[in-house]
Order: structure tokens, then sequence, then C-alpha cells
């Protein structure tokens, strides 16, 4: 066995000879990152309170980059798990680094928010999360399809709402940009009620809408669930490994 494929095994929990007490301590680095978070998030802290709350965030930055950049040396595609669920998951754990490059940027510092995601890993080993990723990777092509024709419905109805209510509320819908915000409260059955049709028109308009988000609600749920139904009961590890091999290309054997 070689280095990387010792270290792989360790971040899974299946050293050879300290078993899964490396994961352990990366789970317990991940729940105490959100109760860093917590504390960060009240008020009338003292100075002290502050800076250790700093340094620990310091720490924990540092366990996560450093766990990011082995799983990624470790990886048989590196490319692969960059873009996978969890590369992405790890990855965006460790963009919140960017801050102390950049402490007093406005922008930047909402990214505080993606350290959340660590708690996503928590579910790595867990059966129900491999499910979902089952039930989503076999609805693939359809949930793609499905975003396709959303976004187009978006626009159609952007578009639709603006032509009944553009002279009746020129400050509300005077663009097609101003209604998308209508259109996606619409679309998507939340009605805000902050923005709504006044005239004839754009009120038959808004019903045959809410008909279609109704349809655009309910779709992607029936997929989800047809998945989660159909996804086979099989151990955790050969689950997983259904879907590492759902994602590559078929070889064929050419004719000599």
């Amino acid at each position: 066995m070689d280095k990387k494929q010792r270290v792989a095994l360790a971040l899974e929990g299946f050293d050879p000879r300290y078993g899964k007490l490396p994961l352990a301590c990366l789970h317990v680095a991940i729940v105490l990152s959100a109760f860093t978070i917590t504390l960060q998030s009240m008020p009338g802290k003292d100075s002290l309170t502050v800076q250790i709350l700093t340094g620990l965030e310091v720490i924990l930055l540092a366990i996560f980059c450093t766990e990011f950049l082995l799983r990624l040396w470790s990886a048989e595609s590196r490319l692969g798990y960059i873009f996978s669920f969890w590369g992405l998951i790890d990855l965006l754990s460790i963009l919140p680094a960017l801050l102390f490059l950049f402490p007093n940027s406005e922008v930047l510092r909402t990214l505080r928010l993606m350290r959340i995601f660590r708690l996503l890993k928590l579910l790595r080993m867990r059966r129900a999360i491999l499910r979902l990723e089952h039930a989503l990777s076999s609805n693939r092509e359809e949930m793609i399809l499905f975003g396709v024709l959303a976004g187009i419905t978006l626009f159609l109805a952007a578009v639709g709402i603006y032509h009944f209510e553009k002279d009746a509320q020129p400050e509300i819908f005077g663009s097609i940009p101003q209604s998308a915000w209508w259109a996606i409260a619409t679309l998507t059955t939340v009605g805000y009620g902050d923005v709504y049709p006044v005239t004839t028109g754009g009120r038959i308009f808004t019903a045959i809408t809410l008909l279609i988000g109704l349809g655009i609600v309910a779709i992607p749920a029936g997929l989800i669930t047809s998945g989660l139904l159909n996804a086979p009961e099989e151990d955790p590890d050969d689950l997983e490994n259904d879907l590492i091999n759902r994602d590559k290309p078929e070889t064929t054997n050419g004719e000599n």
C-alpha cells in the first residue's frame, strides 16, 4: 500500500493502524467549527473571547485546508474530486480563509456563511446521503431538462406580466428584469404580496402562472421521491461504489 492509498483510507476512517480515529477527529473539528460560528454571532463578547474565537477559527481553517489538500493529493482523479459533490463541499469549507487575506472586504466577509457546509461532511458515511445521491444521479438528465424548462418558463412569465402591467405599474413592472422578481415569487408559489398585478389581463395571467408554478414545484419533488424509493437497499460502501461507477464512461472492445 503506497502513501496515497494510506492517506485516502485514513481520511475515510479505514486507517490500518488508527482505524476511525482520523475521521473522528475531523468530525470533532466540524462540530467545533459550528460551535465557533454560533459564538461569533452572539453580541456582547469581550476582547479576550474575540481573540480566542479568532485563534480557534485560524486553527480550524488550517485543519480543513490541510484535509482538502490531502484529499486532493491522494485522489485518483484530482479534477474528478474537485468537481464531485463532496469535493465542492470541501472547497466551499475553506474559501473563508480568504477573509484573513482581505479582512476589510465586505463582499468576502459574507463567505463566512459557507463554513456551515462543513456540517454536511458529517453525513459522508451515512446511508441516507448516499441514497439521496443515488436518487439525484439516477434522475440527472430529467433534472437538467427540468431546470432548462423552468428557466424558459421564468423568462416567459416575466415577459408576459411586463406586457400586461408595464403601463399600469411602470415603477414595478417597468422592465423585464424588474418583472422577473414577480415571476420567481409566483412560479415558486411563494407569493410575497409585495408585487402584484392590478389589471384584468395581468390577474388572469397570474392565475395561469400559479397553476404552472404548482407543477414546477411538484415535478422535482416527484423525481427525487421516485429515485429514493427505487434506491437499492445496499451496504453504504457498495452503494457508494455504484455511484462512482455510474459516472465512469463505458468502454467497448474494438475489433482486431
